[in-house]
Formats: structure tokens, C-alpha cells, sequence
């Protein structure tokens, strides 16, 4: 039996942040992962979603084009060729990865599973380790619906195999893999049809930036059906038939192909936790501390299978947090980073900290201001004025509380916000701050003037 001193089971975002650091100090590791390498980002979220939302983008600009004074030929998508490059894109990176690990590590490209509480079986073989790293992420939620396994549906993963674009694209669930596929499709030609079981989209936001999200994508054609029970799912005629109640009327959809995106949940099916003694929650992620370490002291879950994050920056976060407790014994905690994260329907929505339905929650008493991006010259520049900036401060001090952006830039310029909350900045220093013109940016020290008490 081959022993190591740490065995890594999954290849996530966090892969790449601690394997430098542990094979720096002569670490012998083994990594196991049963599918492509790199997780979800890689290969079914950021980098290829966010590639097919760029081509989406110059379709979109194609039919704009004449807002700019140029002239253009009808736009016609080739989506045979959108897929060639972004196939072409996550290839390269997935490959590029597992080359690296097979050869800086034992790489084991079979499903692994807990024997004991240091003993792990990939393939058919044993392997044990001192420490060994849960990182195997998280997968789509597929709800039981009645009649779902007689139609193809597809989810974040399947839908990247498509070759041919969807004549009308069913789309189950609001937030964000739906709306950004749902506006990308929409983008490229497909009709699309959203159905959301609750009474908004994105509904962790507040409810005039759902209501934003709704007016911007029903504006290029998306269609919606809020406060929606799907009640079956069945074959017709070369197509998905939807039976779906809304109040007290029951109706029925025709659609090409099916977009399951009612969420997300942890892949732990196969590990065979229990044999090492590692805990869940009542929802299925694995319980860890402020280190990403489980009750067994030796085993750590890191990324979205731990519920403490389910972005690609939470999950690197959890390795640099692991990284400096095993190597250094830091004082690093989860609990420590600022929430911050961006949903990349164009214009993009960001947040970071508290919005005023969190806030509210936690019972705080704050200061909001706001600003549409209408009075913002750069995205006047851009023919892009959709949206809006807010910011909530502690009412009594100058602590930002948190902030919410959608517009253009603003992905990028949530960072600026995010770094000042991370360090314990206060708004009246961004006040101070210069920034160049004419960016989104230089419009956030000016935001604060106008904080008053929320009505």
C-alpha cells in the first residue's frame, strides 16, 4: 500500500492555490479526481460560461450597432463556432492542469472513497495518507419532478455539449446559472422561457435589483413566469412539454430543450464518509471549522462542498486559509474574508457585505445611499446607463457595511469596495481618494454624500 502524506480527493479552484506551497517543502501528495480536472470553474462555470457570455456580448453589440453609427449586415450566429471556442478555451486550461499534477503528484484518475479515517481507495487501489483533502465541489440540484426522466434535460454541464442552438430554451430557476444562460441563448437567437417557483429573481438580492434584473432581460426578449409550480414534464413531438401551474391557472410550454437550474449541492455521493468518521449538515455539506479542518482533525474540506463558500474565490480563499494553519499555524480564518461575488449577466450585478434586506435581518441600524448609473459619464459614454450603485454604512460611524453594484464595470469595481471592508477602511478615506476619470470607479468616494436614513 503507497503512503503519502497528504492525499488531495478532487481537483477544485483550491488545487492550484496550496499544491505549490505543499510541494515546496518536499510534501509527497496524491491526487485523486474521477472527472476533468480543475472542478467546475474550469470546466462547466466561470471559464466557459464566461467565455459563451463574451460571444453573446458581440452578438448583442451587432444589433446595437446602429445606437454607434455603424452599419452592419443582419448578425448571424454560428454556434457550431461559439462552442469551438469555448471548447477550445477550458480545454486547454483542464489539460494544461492535469499535466501539471501527473507531473508533480501520484495523479489517480479514478473516483475516491474513504476505507477508514486515512485510508482512501482510488480505482482499485488503497492508498493512506497522514492528511488527507476533501475538495470535490459541488453538483447541480436536480429536483423531482414528475417526469423528468423522460425528458433530456440538461444542467450547467450538459448544456456546454449542445452543438446546435436551441430553437426555445426552458429555463427552471432565477438566479444565476438560468439568467446568465438564459440571457446568452437569448442573445445568440433562442427563445427563452424562465420559470421561477418564487415571487422574484436572484432573490438574496433586494427586491428593486430583482426587479432591475427582470426589466433588463425581459427588455431583450427573456420571458418570465414568476411564482410558478412545475407540475410534470413530458416528451411530445420532437419537443419538452412543461405542465406548470401560476396562481390558479394551470398552462402548458412547448420548448426545444430543458435548463435545470434550481440550484446546487455538495458532491459527497461515493466518498464514504462515514468510514472516516467526517460529519454533514442536515443539507448534505461537510462541517468544518474556521480552517476548513472536519472533527477529524487530519481531514479537511475545502471549496463548495464544505457550505462555506460556492464561488472560485472561496474556494481559493479556503486553501490559503488551510495552507497558512497546516504549514505556519496562522491565525487565517474562513470566517475572516468579506463576502463578495458577481453574477455575470451583462450588465453585470455585483455585491460585497450586507444589502438592506441583510442588514435589516440582523436587526442594524444604517445609512444608505445610491446612484443610477445614468449619472455616470463613462457608462453615458458606453450607451450603457442600465442599472444602479448602493452603498449601506453603520449609522453613527464610517464603516461600510456593504455595497451593491449592477452596471456596467461593475465586477470590477465591486474590488474597490471589497478591499476597503476587508482592511477596516472607512468611507471617508475613499472620500479622499483619486481616482481616474472617467471610470465607474470615480463615481464610488462621491456615492457617500448622500447618505441618509433608509425610507
Amino acid at each position: 500500500m503507497k503512503k503519502y502524506d497528504i492525499i488531495l480527493i478532487g481537483t477544485g479552484q483550491a488545487t492550484g492555490t496550496i499544491l505549490p506551497g505543499l510541494l515546496d517543502v518536499g510534501k509527497r501528495i496524491a491526487v485523486i479526481e474521477r472527472d476533468r480536472v480543475g472542478g467546475s470553474c474550469v470546466n462547466w462555470g466561470c471559464t466557459p460560461t464566461k467565455t459563451l457570455v463574451a460571444s453573446a456580448r458581440v452578438a448583442r453589440m451587432v444589433q446595437r450597432a446602429g445606437e454607434f453609427g455603424i452599419e452592419t449586415g443582419p448578425g448571424v450566429t454560428d454556434f457550431s463556432r461559439v462552442m469551438e471556442r469555448v471548447n477550445s478555451i477550458r480545454n486547454e486550461a483542464s489539460t494544461g492542469f492535469q499535466k501539471w499534477l501527473e507531473e508533480v503528484t501520484d495523479f489517480y484518475p479514478f473516483s475516491g472513497s474513504f476505507v477508514d479515517e486515512h485510508t482512501v481507495k482510488a480505482g482499485d487501489e488503497l492508498i493512506q495518507a497522514e492528511t488527507i483533502i476533501i475538495h470535490t465541489g459541488a453538483a447541480s440540484r436536480i429536483p423531482q419532478l414528475p417526469g423528468i426522466e423522460s425528458v433530456p434535460w440538461l444542467d450547467n454541464k450538459r448544456i456546454l455539449d449542445l452543438t446546435e442552438l436551441p430553437d426555445h430554451l426552458l429555463v427552471i430557476g432565477g438566479s444565476y446559472i438560468g439568467l446568465e444562460f438564459g440571457q446568452a441563448f437569448r442573445r445568440f437567437g433562442s427563445r427563452v422561457t424562465v420559470f421561477e417557483h418564487g415571487e422574484r429573481l436572484v432573490f438574496r438580492e433586494d427586491p428593486d435589483i430583482s426587479t432591475l434584473a427582470k426589466k433588463l432581460l425581459a427588455d431583450e426578449g427573456v420571458e418570465f413566469h414568476l411564482k410558478s409550480e412545475i407540475l410534470s414534464l413530458s416528451s411530445g413531438d420532437g419537443s419538452i412539454v412543461l405542465h406548470y401551474k401560476q396562481g390558479e391557472s394551470e398552462k402548458t410550454v412547448e420548448g426545444s430543450h430543458l435548463l435545470v437550474a434550481a440550484g446546487r449541492a455538495p458532491a459527497v455521493t461515493g466518498l464514504n464518509l462515514g468510514a472516516a468518521g467526517v460529519e454533514t449538515d442536515d443539507k448534505g455539506y461537510i462541517r468544518v471549522d474556521d480552517y476548513g479542518c472536519t472533527g477529524q482533525k487530519h481531514i479537511y474540506a475545502l471549496g463548495d462542498v464544505n457550505g462555506r463558500g460556492a464561488f472560485t474565490h472561496t474556494s481559493v480563499n479556503d486553501g490559503q486559509v488551510f495552507l497558512d494553519h497546516y504549514l505556519r499555524g496562522g491565525g487565517r480564518k474562513i470566517s475572516d474574508r468579506v463576502p463578495v461575488y458577481a453574477m455575470y449577466i451583462d450588465p453585470p450585478l455585483a455585491r460585497v457585505g450586507l444589502n438592506r434586506r441583510a442588514a435589516e435581518h440582523r436587526g442594524l441600524e444604517y445609512l444608505t445611499a445610491e446612484m443610477p448609473m445614468s449619472s455616470v459619464s463613462r457608462a453615458k459614454e458606453k450607451s450603457e446607463t442600465d442599472g444602479i450603485m448602493q452603498v449601506l454604512t453603520e449609522a453613527g460611524s464610517s464603516k461600510i457595511l456593504g455595497a451593491t453594484l449592477f452596471g456596467t464595470g461593475a465586477d470590477e469595481v465591486i474590488a474597490l469596495l471589497a478591499l476597503a471592508m476587508q482592511a477596516g477602511i472607512p468611507y471617508t478615506k475613499l472620500q479622499e481618494t483619486v481616482i481616474p476619470h472617467p471610470t465607474v470607479a470615480e463615481l464610488v468616494p462621491f456615492l457617500f454624500k448622500s447618505l441618509a436614513e433608509p425610507e
